[in-house]
């Protein structure tokens, strides 16, 4: 589950799916959707670690900023305002739908309604995006609108760098630069998510109602041992990813997409696995 979280977490087809997929195909329960945030600390450990000179500088601007107002405008200072802004959504929405993304969104049929209908809109970012723009050209209006991307991501299947990535294109960034923000922003949202849930990860449920609708309970170990190695893939996932959209597409991801969500229909039509 390690190795799945750290490689799906930022490849824009989405690491919630496959965590639910995943013990689907293995026989195994539902591990819920607290493991799946606890274990996202990993990989943002790696976002951390990778990013971490472009956080040095953000951080040293905010400060600066705050000291002193005319360094509000530099590309750092207003970079984590940015930041900040597109923070927002995914908070408000992450509270507000909590009992929906800890049971119906976990739907093995909402996971194939999103692969598919995601895909459709990256394919089409693709097509119409002119992919001139950069980070120091973003507004916070871009943020504002790349933030609603990210909050659509607590429905499994949607993706959070997939969709902020399409967002970023529909906006007119360049791929890299695209995600470079994707993996930025998601520091606060991961970070906050994880910790809210882990004591709901290794809280076991009061009844069989409750343990229907939340968590396989889990050790510490286990929450260990699968954030460590999604740490490492998670790092390795970065800077492959980067390096690729310099010069590719999302096209390859497109195709993946629609053929996972076109198996995993068959698989539940024919009884093979169930919704739930």
């Amino acid at each position: 589950m390690g190795v799945v979280q750290g490689v799906t977490e930022f490849l824009p087809i989405s690491s919630s799916a496959h965590l639910r997929i995943t013990p689907a195909l293995l026989g195994w329960p539902d591990l819920g959707a607290a493991f799946t945030a606890v274990i996202q600390l990993g990989t943002l450990v790696a976002v951390l670690i990778y990013f971490r000179s472009d956080l040095l500088a953000i951080t040293r601007a905010m400060l600066a900023a705050i000291s002193d107002p005319a360094k509000r405008s530099s590309k750092e200072a207003r970079l984590a305002l940015s930041l900040v802004v597109a923070t927002l959504p995914v908070g408000i929405v992450g509270l507000t739908l909590k009992k929906y993304i800890e049971g119906p969104f976990r739907s093995l049929w909402v996971v194939v309604a999103t692969m598919v209908s995601v895909a459709i809109v990256i394919q089409i970012a693709e097509w119409v995006s002119r992919g001139r723009r950069t980070l120091a050209d973003t507004t916070l209006r871009d943020a504002l609108l790349v933030g609603c991307a990210q909050a659509c991501a607590v429905v499994p299947g949607v993706s959070r760098s997939g969709a902020t990535l399409a967002a970023a294109l529909l906006l007119g960034l360049r791929r890299d630069e695209g995600a470079r923000f994707s993996f930025l922003m998601s520091i606060p949202a991961i970070g906050a998510a994880g910790l809210f849930e882990l004591k709901h990860a290794l809280k076991p449920a009061k009844d069989a109602a409750e343990a229907a609708v939340t968590v396989h309970p889990a050790s510490v170990t286990m929450i260990v041992i699968a954030s460590v190695v999604s740490l490492v893939v998670g790092y390795v996932s970065i800077a492959w990813l980067i390096g690729y959209l310099k010069h590719h597409s999302m096209s390859v991801f497109v195709v993946y997409r629609v053929l996972l969500g076109g198996t995993l229909a068959g698989l539940l039509l024919s009884g093979v696995l169930q919704p739930r």
